[in-house]
């Protein structure tokens, strides 16, 4: 029997892997066959676009010609038609002329006679005929103009498409990661591509694509996301900003395109995208805070309670006190206990053990008080308020009545004389025991707590009236380096 059902494991195995495997290449058909739609589309686009632009330039070069050759044509026939002119009018004075020298020829005076004889010799001398040159001043050559486009027909009827480039190659060794940040660099093809052919183009984008995995393997797998597309890059490198990694490794692959021909795409890396990534946790929140995602806003669900008259009143009225009581401390309240009382906190949900975390918050537009900081999930009963024991580090933020800022431990606070910011980030380094808070927009280290860390971490909030959001998957800025090396002096609160 366990024989069988060992062979049997090993049987489901094997179809597990082919089911995998099934499922991961009908994906890569399913995207094969999308990519070759929306090529061929885009191809055909780009012949339509070329034999558009070759019909709008022969239908420019025509009009040119057309017009060059209309405008010697106008030239030449107002030179013909001046001279036509001319010599009609030096023909009718030649007529004129000889008629009168017929006539002279009939006179018998010879007075008569040599005053006619005098004014023909005069009127010869000055007759328009003799002056004008019998010699066409323009030819009706116009060969010159003549077109041969036997060559351009001949290039035409060898068009083809151009050549596909070969794959780049992605250098790894020179991509970086920083400030959730990659710069991807790559090899173009070589000039081998062209293959030699004359008609082949040089390389004029590229397009790479990119998705999140949680395996270093770059094949994908059910429920990974797609490809997300970075189109029409010039250089043979590009930066890919505002990613959140919250995953741990990015695969990313990239191909050349030259004139209408885009090639395979290279080989794919996967990098390594680490960062420290939680959620809220809602199990912890106080009942009148609602989280939806990265945002959790304080909704009250009436006044009583929250008006400090109905809350004097009811306090007095109150069997429950805001003290915890013995059997409602830390150690015994579960992970399934909400925060209660005037406790409006809520935690994250991932552990903070070793190393370096960074996180941002930032309050929504209608706030009036919160608090952010880091806390022993063990040490906060359900009716504690963040830095009022040893157990838990924020800075508190207020513009209730008036704006305050203060760091707050141990049930100490320091007053921190900087106006309410933006937009904070929080760094911690376990090992080391830091605590920084940061105004990011001024760039500005608003508090540091030095201390020791002796038990797992995880980041608590506290919202009164409004709400916050939090940015996670987050490196660690490197304008962290700067606070961590000028600001080791500052004052802290001891624990």
């Amino acid at each position: 029997m366990d024989a069988q059902k060992e062979a049997l494991r090993r049987i489901i195995s094997t179809l597990a892997n082919k089911n995998e495997e099934l499922q991961n290449f009908l994906e890569a058909v399913d995207h094969t066959l999308t990519g070759l739609q929306e090529e061929s589309c885009k191809v055909m686009s780009d012949l339509e676009a070329e034999l558009e632009k070759l019909n709008s330039a022969l239908e420019e070069k025509g009009a040119e010609l057309r017009y060059i050759i209309k405008e010697e044509k106008q030239r030449k026939e107002a030179e013909l038609q001046k001279q036509l002119s001319e010599g009609k009018f030096a023909l009718v004075s030649c007529e004129e002329l000889l008629d009168f020298a017929n006539q002279t020829l009939t006179i018998n005076t010879e007075e008569e006679f040599l005053a006619a004889a005098k004014q023909i010799k005069e009127r010869v001398t000055m007759a328009p005929a003799f002056r004008l040159t019998t010699r066409p001043a323009v030819s009706d050559n116009m060969s010159q103009f003549t077109v041969d486009f036997s060559a351009e027909r001949a290039g035409l009827q060898r068009l083809h498409f151009l050549p596909v480039p070969r794959a780049p190659q992605i250098d790894a060794s020179s991509c970086v990661v920083r400030d959730n940040t990659i710069m991807v660099t790559w090899r173009p093809p070589g000039e081998a591509d062209s293959g030699g052919d004359s008609s082949s183009r040089p390389i004029e984008r590229y397009e790479l694509e990119y998705r999140k995995t949680d395996r270093d393997s770059t094949l994908r797998v059910a429920g990974e996301g797609s490809w997300e597309k970075v189109c029409d890059i010039i250089e043979p490198q590009v930066t890919i900003s505002g990613l959140k990694f919250d995953s741990r490794f990015i695969a990313i692959r990239v191909r050349a395109r030259n004139k209408a021909a885009a090639g395979e795409f290279s080989e794919p890396i996967a990098i390594e995208t680490t960062a420290y990534n939680f959620s809220f946790d809602a199990s912890t929140a106080h009942a009148e805070l609602k989280v939806q995602g990265d945002m959790v806003t304080w909704e009250p669900q009436g006044v009583k309670g929250h008006d400090p008259r109905l809350r004097g009143k009811e306090n007095k009225s109150s069997s429950r006190s805001a003290t915890p009581s013995p059997n409602k401390t830390a150690a015994s309240r579960g992970g399934r206990d909400r925060f209660a009382g005037e406790s409006y906190t809520v935690l994250g949900d991932q552990e903070m053990t070793n190393g370096c975390h960074y996180w941002e918050l930032r309050p929504l537009a209608d706030w009036k008080s919160f608090s952010v900081g880091v806390a022993y999930r063990g040490s906060l009963g359900r009716f504690d308020q963040l830095g009022k024991g040893t157990g838990s580090w924020c800075l508190h933020a207020s513009q209730w009545l008036q704006s305050s800022l203060a760091a707050k431990h141990n049930n100490r606070a320091k007053t921190l004389d900087w106006p309410l910011p933006q937009r904070i980030g929080i760094y911690c380094d376990y090992d080391n025991g830091d605590l920084l808070f940061i105004d990011v927009d001024r760039l500005r280290l608003l508090h540091a707590f030095k201390t020791k860390f002796s038990q797992p971490l995880v980041p608590a909030f506290t919202v009164w009236c409004g709400g916050i959001t939090i940015a996670t998957g987050l490196q660690v800025p490197s304008f962290m380096g700067n606070f961590l090396t000028t600001n080791r002096s500052l004052s802290s609160l001891s624990p």
